[in-house]
């Protein structure tokens, strides 16, 4: 009998990580499904990639498969190491007919069946009846932090097979940016009748004239003048539900943080609003602004770099 390179077959790397072989098997399965597929060899090719992954995604068959499989190439007469395959008993799916090549390393098996194998049987034998979750589709949709706020609704344009359909999506109000919404059935369709995968949108926030997102907390940066940061003032701020009153402490600097409880973005709990204050100076563009920066110069004796002298 002949040697089968598996991952040749399914067209990875010796070295190809297990998604990347259940990525590589599923576009095969999909292409070549019996039920789908109109090409002349699509049956045997699909067997051959069934019979490729049954080894490649168990990493006790893999390694076993590995053992030896670097000594050979595809098209080689191939015969097992003495006594090779009589140490172990491995489980397999009933995929239909495998190969002699498959047969003399692992033997028949024994029928593995139960939840989160990736596929159905709808009776004995036959590759056609194999059926196949579809792929989940991953997608982003871009939202502004006032409706992240508030929640909105967006209405999704999806083109599957060529053809275009709506989709409406409820967005909820305290979502936040990176977080997934999950929409079952929405994405690729199965093969074989099996079920279509989900459709998975990631939040993603577009750019704020004002604030800045961090998880459920906002970040603003808060102008405030030379007096109202001295001699301590309550000030109108903004937040996303609306402008608040803010009491800025007398004696106040620039950089200082103060915080709105529960002004963020809502959820359990809710997020909190971060001000930062931003001093502005006004400039001395009039002849009697000049005078009062003299005399309060003159007056308060203060020196910011104080701290700078030895």
């Amino acid at each position: 009998m002949q040697f089968r390179d598996y991952y040749q077959t399914l067209g990875v790397a010796r070295d190809a990580s297990a998604d990347d072989i259940k990525r590589a098997y599923r576009k095969l399965a999909r292409r070549y499904h019996p039920d789908v597929s109109k090409e002349p060899d699509a049956e045997e090719r699909f067997k051959e990639a069934q019979e490729a992954y049954e080894v490649l995604h168990d990493p006790e068959k893999r390694s076993a498969y590995d053992r030896f499989g670097k000594d050979w190439k595809a098209g080689q007469d191939f015969k097992p190491p003495p006594g090779f395959g009589g140490e172990r008993e491995f489980s397999f799916d009933d995929a239909g007919e495998f190969s002699d090549f498959f047969e003399t390393l692992f033997g028949r098996g024994r029928a593995r069946t139960g939840p989160g194998r990736g596929r159905t049987r709808g009776g004995p034998g036959g590759a056609g009846r194999a059926r196949f979750r579809g792929e989940d589709v991953r997608a982003r949709v871009r939202i502004s932090l006032d409706d992240a706020y508030h929640g909105t609704t967006r209405t999704l344009t999806l083109d599957g097979g060529g053809e275009a359909r709506q989709l409406s999506v409820r967005i909820p109000a305290g979502i936040t940016e990176g977080r997934h919404i999950r929409l079952a059935g929405q994405g690729h369709p199965g093969i074989g009748g099996g079920p279509a995968g989900d459709l998975l949108l990631e939040v993603e926030f577009e750019p704020h004239a004002l604030f800045r997102a961090d998880g459920r907390d906002v970040h603003l940066e808060l102008p405030v003048a030379p007096w109202e940061a001295a001699l301590g003032r309550t000030v109108a701020t903004p937040t996303l539900g609306g402008p608040v009153d803010l009491r800025i402490p007398a004696g106040a600097q620039g950089g200082q943080r103060l915080r709105l409880k529960g002004r963020g973005l809502p959820g359990d709990p809710a997020g909190d609003q971060y001000v930062t204050l931003k001093i502005i100076t006004p400039a001395a563009d009039t002849e009697r602004l000049r005078e009062l920066y003299t005399q309060l110069e003159q007056v308060s004796g203060f020196d910011p770099r104080t701290g700078l002298k030895r």
